[in-house]
């Protein structure tokens, strides 16, 4: 089994064989357990979100919890059918529509929209992170700041959606902070601004973009800045001129 961290709680697992896939099944996943062999710290009873792939490709998600630490790995408690989960395991996965190459011409986001409807919240977030652009339209709509923080990972995302992100009303500080480090997307005026204009980001990221704008966007923070401090920051600056 090849196991890689998606996430900070994230993990696909990979099996290499039928033969693998089914021992592990007889063993631990018919059971609601699985073994996930992985140096990764991870504390006692968090939550995951586990992608599992077969060897021909087939998929299948789980939420776990950890439950004990291992010498080589960790002991999840998984949940969902056993045996479902099997099937999808050794099914062969077909070429999905969104596996084209970004380009002018996508799937309409109707059809989209038809695919994420069945997708469970779990779902949603994994493939938050490898999302075509009419998924990350849908996904960008998404009420759950883990999808929001999940797309930040994916790396077709644009400049503009980015900017949608930072104006988005379920914005967290995590997500604050993963955008204030990328200096690509801090280049972006329109990004630094949804950031600033938005209560929900932390009044010390605020305080730090502040003097990277056009004094014409001060003016307007120290009339209406979304935190005393911040308005008063923008008056001093405008006075230290």
């Amino acid at each position: 089994m090849r196991v890689t961290r998606a996430a900070a709680a994230a993990f696909t697992a990979e099996f290499e064989s039928e033969e693998e896939l089914r021992a592990e099944h007889r063993v631990n996943l018919a059971h609601g357990a699985l073994r996930l062999p992985t140096s990764e710290a991870v504390t006692q009873h968090e939550t995951l979100l586990v992608t599992l792939r077969g060897p021909w490709g087939g998929e299948a998600f789980a939420k776990a919890t950890v439950v004990a630490a291992l010498p080589d790995g960790l002991a999840l408690a998984i949940e969902g059918d056993a045996e479902e989960r099997l099937q999808r395991l050794l099914a062969r996965a077909e070429p999905a529509p969104h596996a084209e190459p970004e380009a002018g011409d996508e799937a309409p986001a109707g059809n989209a929209w038809d695919r994420m409807r069945g997708l469970s919240q779990m779902e949603k977030i994994l493939l938050a992170s490898k999302a075509d652009r009419a998924e990350r339209a849908l996904l960008l709509q998404d009420n759950d700041p883990r999808v929001l923080l999940s797309l930040l990972r994916n790396p077709r995302v644009t400049v503009d959606e980015i900017a949608r992100v930072a104006k988005s009303p379920y914005l967290t500080y995590q997500i604050v902070e993963v955008i204030t480090k990328t200096t690509q997307w801090m280049t972006s005026l329109d990004v630094r601004l949804g950031l600033i204009r938005n209560a929900k980001t932390p009044e010390a990221f605020a305080l730090r973009i502040l003097p990277t704008l056009p004094d014409s966007e001060v003016r307007a923070i120290a009339r209406a800045g979304t935190s005393m401090a911040l308005k008063q920051a923008a008056l001093r600056r405008l006075q230290g001129k």
